[in-house]
């Protein structure tokens, strides 16, 4: 973790330039550009909103369409880093079979430019707070604390399967089933008093289900999260981190032969 650490401080500027090529480049040729980073999570919370709110209806949320866009828009964000961080290395090409490029690089640029697009939206949500009746509160300063606990939980992740993906090329596919039924394990779309009282068990050992909570309790409840979820989260996404260092670490002098 040491050196992984050391690294990314050591080639920050090439860091950052990916990230700035990786955010020109995804609307590049679009009329709108960045405008989808907004227009894209709206479009998700208008048919989310139209379905579970008008057909399938939870009557016991208030501000349903808030509750949705509170838990959707932090998933949006971490599917899409992890989907894209796991081919990052694999798809890297002739990057990787450079002897002295940091490869671990590729993944991060992943996570940190969808952060991006998630900080872009969270405006929106607040947006949608106000219009709600909601006003933020004093538990707004716990935001960038959890956004930072599921930063390196996401980032362990990505380090571990990134690296795994380029020997065994299947993880990619399996994942994006994964992160379908993920998605649903989640409180996203639903409250979390609506899942049986013998399988609320599995909320407790479901990080990104903690997550959500975190973000509904601040914008919606305005609220701190539970002083035990965030310390629970926090320990749990530094324990992630350091394996996915490590398993990061054990293949990476395989990437350029297997690549």
């Amino acid at each position: 973790m040491r050196r992984i650490l050391f690294e990314i401080w050591k080639f920050r500027a090439l860091l950052f330039a990916l990230i700035a090529r990786h955010l020109t480049a995804r609307y590049r040729g679009s009329l709108l550009g960045f405008v989808w980073s907004f227009l894209n999570p709206l479009c998700l919370i208008a048919v989310y909103s139209l379905v579970f709110q008008y057909y399938i209806r939870f009557d016991s949320v208030e501000h349903y369409t808030l509750f949705l866009f509170a838990g959707l828009l932090p998933w949006i964000w971490f599917s899409s880093g992890l989907l894209e961080a796991t081919g990052s290395i694999s798809g890297g090409g002739s990057l990787i079979t450079k002897s002295l490029f940091p490869a671990h690089i590729l993944p991060l640029v992943s996570v940190l430019t969808n952060l991006i697009h998630f900080l872009f939206a969270v405006p929106l949500l607040i947006g949608f707070m106000l219009f709600s009746g909601l006003l933020p509160t004093v538990s707004f300063v716990a935001l960038p604390l959890v956004i930072l606990i599921e930063a390196l939980f996401l980032v362990g992740l990505s380090l571990a399967l990134s690296a795994i993906n380029v020997r065994y090329r299947d993880v990619q596919h399996i994942l994006g089933n994964v992160m379908t039924l993920w998605f649903f394990l989640c409180p996203i779309l639903y409250p979390i008093e609506n899942v049986p009282e013998a399988f609320r068990f599995t909320m407790l050992l479901n990080p990104v289900a903690q997550f959500t909570e975190m973000y509904q309790s601040i914008f919606i409840h305005g609220e701190f999260p539970s002083a035990a979820m965030l310390t629970m989260t926090f320990v749990l996404s530094i324990g992630v981190c350091v394996f996915g260092a490590r398993v990061f670490n054990h293949y990476r002098d395989e990437f350029a032969e297997l690549i």
